[in-house]
Formats: structure tokens, sequence, C-alpha cells
């Protein structure tokens, strides 16, 4: 009479996540309980290859990295999907069932690689892959209008001059301010409420 297993599938893998964690926790300790501790400015410093840093760790990111790491995981994701794919097209029980589903998962895996060489073409010739990009990207606009009459313009606007703006203007035939005569001839406005004061107590 063949014995039944008294763990299941999830109980084995939690053995072994329990089994890792245990073991890890212990390099940790004897790693701090073994290893030497002499802490210097040249260790705590931050690691350039060997060189010496200069500056500040704290520096802005460049965004072209990001555009590289973007293409990366682009092609890390693939490869992801690439091995199940694998997997059941080199599988003997599914192929000797139906031949036709090995074909169906080539052409399949080609539709999907396909997908990814075009993006990849396209990013290739639009030049995000370059870190200097040789030529900058001119806008270009199909209109049927001549360069003479853009030109015209900007001649005629270059000739318009701008009137220096002067605080107190002197009005004509005048030798007053136009500001003291605009007072002078407005009416002064009387108050809307009459303001009452209370008079202070008189101490006894």
């Amino acid at each position: 009479m063949s014995e039944v297993s008294q763990i299941s599938e999830f109980g084995k893998i939690l053995i072994f996540l329990i089994t890792g964690i245990i073991l890890l926790c212990l390099i940790f300790f004897f790693n701090r309980l073994l290893a030497p501790h002499n802490p210097t400015p040249e260790k705590l410093t931050s690691y350039e290859c060997g060189e010496e840093p200069e500056g500040n760790a704290w520096l802005p990111f460049n965004a072209r990295f990001y555009v590289i790491a973007l293409v990366f995981l682009l092609f890390d994701v693939e490869m992801v999907f690439i091995f199940p794919w694998a997997t059941v097209f080199g599988s003997h029980e599914i192929i000797a069932t139906d031949p036709r589903w090995g074909w169906f998962a080539l052409a399949e895996m080609f539709v999907f690689l396909g997908i990814l060489i075009i993006g990849l073409v396209y990013v290739w010739r639009k030049g995000d892959l370059n870190w200097i990009k040789p030529k900058p990207v001119i806008p270009t606009v199909n209109t049927h209008i001549p360069q003479s009459v853009y030109d015209n313009i900007n001649l005629k606007q270059s000739r318009f001059t701008i009137k220096e703006f002067v605080l107190d203007a002197v009005a004509p035939n005048s030798t007053e301010p136009a500001a003291t005569a605009a007072t002078e001839a407005a009416p002064v406005r009387k108050p809307m409420f009459k303001p009452t004061f209370k008079k202070p107590a008189n101490d006894a």
C-alpha cells in the first residue's frame, strides 16, 4: 500500500522559503560577529570604479538612461515570454496529439518577435538610441508661401520704434504736469460718513 504524502506542494514551498530566510539571517549574524569593523573616510565614500569621487552623489539623472532601460526591459520581457513558448513548442505530447500545434506556435512566435523588431527599428530610425544625436531635427511645414514674404514681414516689424514710457508727461502748450491739471479739474468728493470720536472720561 502506497503511503500518502502528508505535505502538499505549497507546504514544500513554505518550508523552502523558511529555510532560506533562516540561512540568510544566520549568514548576516556570522558576518556581523566575525567581520572586522574599522570604518574610515575612504571606506565610507561612494565607489566609482576605483576613481576618486568628485562632488555630491545626488546629481540629476540623464533621461537618456531611461530610454535605454526601457529598450532593455522590452527585450528582457521578450525572453520571459519565449521560455514558456519553447516549453510548449518542444512538448512531444502536444505535437503527437495534433502536429498543427507546432506550426501554430511557431507562427505565433514569429508574429510576436516581428512586432518587437518593428518597434526596435522605429526607435532606431527615430534616433532615440543615439547617445548624441548627430543632426538636429528641424520641423518642416508644407506651405506654398515663399520665404520672401516672411522676410518682408520681419523687415517691417523691425522698422517700428517703441516710445519710451515717461511717468510725468508734460501736456502740450502747458508748463504744468498733466497730473496736476487733472487733479484741479476733477471735483473733490466729500466723505459719505461723518466720523464721531468719543471723549475720554475724566479721571476723578
